[in-house]
């Protein structure tokens, strides 16, 4: 495995952990998992106010306040600034994919029940039946 080379976002997020030793310290303490920094450090960025409380000294997980003055709209905002178009089109397209063929089978099992409910007299009903006098 010495021969692999990493993806490079795994290789800048490393530098950014050596930046950082304090984040080490919290995996080490399971206050957070590898996936979930490297995720919240994916999406914010190196540059998100977040990362300030780990320059500081701060190890606790309760010193969130710049994370709590920050509206989810303005999260929500910097998140889709840094999305990658192709990526997110990627992962649409599969969802639609997923999304058809569980409505495939859903129809298909409807199918089923709505042959099995269906009266025995085959011949179809005239919503409007007239007497002749």
């Amino acid at each position: 495995m010495a021969g692999k080379k990493l993806h490079p976002s795994v290789e800048q997020f490393k530098a950014f952990v050596k930046e950082h030793p304090i984040l080490i310290k919290l995996v080490r303490d399971n206050e957070y998992t590898w996936q979930e920094l490297y995720e919240d450090w994916y999406l914010l960025g190196e540059d998100d106010p977040k990362w300030a409380q780990y320059t500081n000294g701060n190890t606790s997980k309760a010193g969130h306040q710049k994370d709590d003055n920050k509206t989810w709209v303005q999260q929500l905002t910097g998140v889709v600034k840094k999305m990658d178009a192709n990526q997110m089109q990627h992962h649409i397209n599969n969802l639609s994919q997923a999304i058809g063929a569980i409505q495939g089978v859903l129809t298909q099992f409807q199918g089923n029940n709505q042959e099995n409910t269906q009266p025995q007299n085959d011949a179809p009903r005239n919503p409007f039946s007239f007497r002749k006098d």
